[in-house]
């Protein structure tokens, strides 16, 4: 967005620039994102560049993209670190359509991976019961919905989500940590991107690994199969029974990290028909090294989303394995055109509820918010 200057002698030429100062700054960049460059959240042909704490400035470049009204937001490089209001508020879209030369604006706070999130909007957590019955592995299990805040008050059918290790979703006193999953929704649900349903299945402590175990593993024979069975069969039709479901494929999803989400591939690729989404957090591959993929090929092949999370730091072999599910997955002809894939590597992520806690809403937006074309 350019003026000019002229007299018959000389022509100066004036580059629009946005000043930003932020009383609350920290180590990240800073970014444009607006009707100038798709909203995308890390774009570094619109990084602001960094005059000292708390103070940056970008210069836009001549083209027609900037030549009408500009809308924008500041980021510290995605949504869940975008910008916020001195209360912890989402803030409005800002706009810039006069012809000044330099815009002056300001940024109070910044969210920091989707927090701090308002109170009213936390998910109502529902204890479905103390010992629902698993037919399957003729045992009980402590269930849980978080549904909507609003849910109460709302008409609206909601997709679900299944999540495995219920007990380090929400639980503040889990010993490792948990996922926060309660105040990301409330956060995601101010951005339009989080009414979903949660059913929460609590592990078998001592007995998780052998439930969570698929077939014949290095781990030994394990009890997967009826696990997946259970959910398809006996949890997901009571569910959709209870609550305002949307129970159609491309609604229903299942996730989880480590053993869940070995279980979670698993739940995806048998029962394609009941599963759309997978939420798919540093899976122990390393049981099943050489997974077999052939009986794929039985089925039929329905549009599926899969998003793969993998930190460079849990392990030497990690990264590596998720890569090549991926790559196998992707090539596999009877899945050609219907496996969507989105592979997420944090560098220094390491195998802790805290990572995949970062992940999570990323993960919710892509799997079952965002209709852009890969």
């Amino acid at each position: 967005m350019i003026s000019e200057v002229s007299n018959p002698h000389t022509t100066v030429t004036r580059i629009k620039k946005i000043v930003l100062q932020t009383p609350e700054d920290d180590e990240r960049p800073v970014y444009l994102s607006g009707n100038f460059n798709n909203w995308a959240t890390q774009d570094f042909h619109f990084k602001m560049k960094k005059l000292e704490p708390g103070k940056y400035e970008f210069n836009f470049p001549e083209g027609p993209e900037f030549t009408g009204e500009l809308i924008y937001k500041f980021t510290k490089g995605d949504w869940s670190e975008v910008e916020i209001d001195r209360y912890g508020n989402r803030t409005p879209n800002r706009h810039w359509n006069d012809d000044k030369p330099v815009k002056f604006e300001k940024v109070a706070k910044w969210r920091k991976n989707w927090l701090p999130y308002r109170p009213s909007q936390l998910p109502k957590i529902h204890l479905i019961s103390e010992e629902f019955e698993i037919p399957q592995l003729n045992k009980t299990r402590k269930i849980w919905a978080l549904l909507p805040h609003d849910y109460d008050t709302s008409t609206e059918h909601y997709p679900v989500l299944y999540l495995h290790d219920a007990q380090n979703l929400f639980n503040e006193n889990a010993e490792f940590g948990n996922w926060q999953i309660d105040k990301k929704l409330a956060v995601m649900a101010d951005y339009g991107i989080g009414k979903i349903i949660v059913i929460a299945v609590e592990h078998g402590e001592k007995e998780r690994l052998i439930e969570y175990n698929v077939g014949k593993t290095l781990l030994g024979q394990g009890n997967g199969k009826q696990y997946i069975r259970f959910i398809t069969d006996t949890l997901k039709p009571f569910v959709d029974k209870t609550f305002r479901t949307k129970p159609e494929r491309d609604h229903t999803g299942i996730g989880g990290s480590s053993m869940g989400g070995l279980v979670s591939i698993f739940s995806g690729l048998i029962y394609p028909e009941v599963f759309g989404k997978l939420m798919v957090f540093s899976p122990s591959l390393w049981v099943i090294p050489k997974i077999k993929l052939g009986f794929l090929d039985f089925f039929e092949p329905q549009e599926t989303r899969i998003y793969l999370y993998a930190g460079g730091d849990e392990s030497e072999t990690m990264v590596n394995h998720v890569t090549k599910l991926r790559k196998r997955l992707l090539k596999r002809e009877s899945l050609e055109g219907k496996m969507k894939v989105r592979l997420s590597i944090n560098e220094n992520g390491k195998h802790n509820e805290s990572y995949w806690s970062d992940e999570f809403p990323k993960a919710i937006e892509w799997l079952f918010f965002n209709d852009k074309p890969e």
